[in-house]
């Protein structure tokens, strides 16, 4: 028998926030890893809140979430249609340090990593000018048009966005982390999501430059991560393996309570948590559509582990196959929404069921009560 895993419940944010706490009193670091729909932005903003009712309303936590895309808004110049800008909120202590401290190198020495893009800071307007070198289409060879000609006052995509702020929030770490005066009040660095929809190649080199960034403040500032990304969490746990950290599987436990799980000795349990998240679901005859979602990457994340390049691996020389696959194909990629749920017809329920009852008796997953 092996050792019972540590479990841990809570029926409010509160008890779960002063249990993270009390965790970083003797770590440096804590690692969430939480599904989607969990509630991660709100113990996020539960944390923050702690600090800063504890400190009679001066706060202690310097936070990235969701809502830290909400401190930029675009002003699209509607009636030129010419200089699109992104403007800062000026008065979040969030920028404090933006003007005196000179961060475009900072950003700038992040995000050349990640972007092809350049931007620049008017600090007399708090806004962000961008601009992207681009092959200039009047090019010909053997005349005086430059090949590449640079792009002014450009709108970049909401996935650039969000990596510039992201750039722009590990340079806010690194003076933390460095001592910067202005951010003296800076004792916990809380990161909730840090990634939505990267590719596998920034999700692994933004785990790897965090995790180089933040172990620079060991035994100054303390750290929580909270991830959905799989592979993400799994980099970070793999880079922090030699320091004081714990790492959890978060999950709901009813409509306010929270279950967390210790995953010290078990650190792709996620994976089969999620196995055990969909075999509940269909023991209850409670699916949802994007349950299809999360069994198709389960599928997929099972193929690449055997070395295959394709999910149908996993179901190869089951009964019903070319259904399975035409189903897993047209079922999966809608554009379903944990946050808004909707119930399966009958049909596709008992589809579901068949499939996923195929896969578990095809590999034999240990997979642990979800409580």
């Amino acid at each position: 028998m092996g050792v019972k895993p540590k479990i841990y419940h809570y029926k409010t944010l509160l008890n779960l926030v002063n249990r993270l706490r009390d965790d970083l009193n003797n770590l440096d670091f804590v690692l969430l890893f939480a599904y989607n729909g969990t509630g991660k932005t709100r113990i996020s903003m539960a944390f923050k809140d702690v600090g800063k009712k504890r400190g009679k309303g001066n706060p202690d936590t310097l936070y990235f979430n969701a809502f830290t895309e909400d401190l930029f808004y675009w002003d699209n110049d509607l009636q030129n249609d010419a200089e699109r800008v992104l403007k800062i909120n000026a008065e979040s202590k969030f920028f404090k340090g933006l003007k005196e401290l000179a961060l475009e190198e900072k950003i700038f020495a992040y995000l050349e990593r990640y972007a092809e893009f350049d931007f620049k800071i008017d600090y007399e307007k708090w806004e962000i000018i961008f601009s992207k070198q681009v092959k200039n289409p009047n090019y010909k060879s053997n005349t005086e048009e430059p090949e590449y000609i640079i792009l002014n006052n450009i709108k970049i995509s909401r996935g650039e966005e969000n990596i510039f702020i992201w750039c722009l929030f590990l340079a806010i770490c690194e003076l933390t982390i460095d001592g910067a005066e202005v951010y003296d009040w800076v004792k916990y660095i809380y990161i909730d999501d840090p990634i939505s929809s990267l590719d596998d190649n920034n999700a692994i080199a933004i785990a790897t430059d965090l995790s180089q960034l933040i172990q620079r403040g060991i035994g100054n500032k303390k750290v929580i991560i909270a991830s959905h990304h799989s592979l993400f969490f799994n980099v970070m746990c793999n880079e922090l393996k030699k320091c004081r950290y714990k790492r959890y599987f978060l999950h709901k436990n009813g409509e306010e309570g929270h279950t967390l799980r210790a995953t010290e000795d078990t650190p792709f349990f996620h994976h089969v948590a999620l196995l055990s998240e969909l075999k509940k679901a269909m023991d209850s005859g409670k699916i949802n559509t994007y349950h299809f979602n999360m069994l198709r990457s389960i599928l997929e994340k099972t193929a690449t582990f055997f070395g295959f390049d394709d999910f149908s691996f996993c179901i190869h020389g089951i009964k019903d196959e070319v259904l399975y696959l035409r189903a897993l194909n047209l079922l999966s990629h809608g554009k379903y929404s944990i946050y808004e749920p909707k119930e399966m017809g009958v049909d596709n329920k008992r589809l579901f069921k068949d499939i996923l009852q195929a896969f578990l008796d095809k590999y034999r997953f240990y997979l642990p009560e979800i409580l």
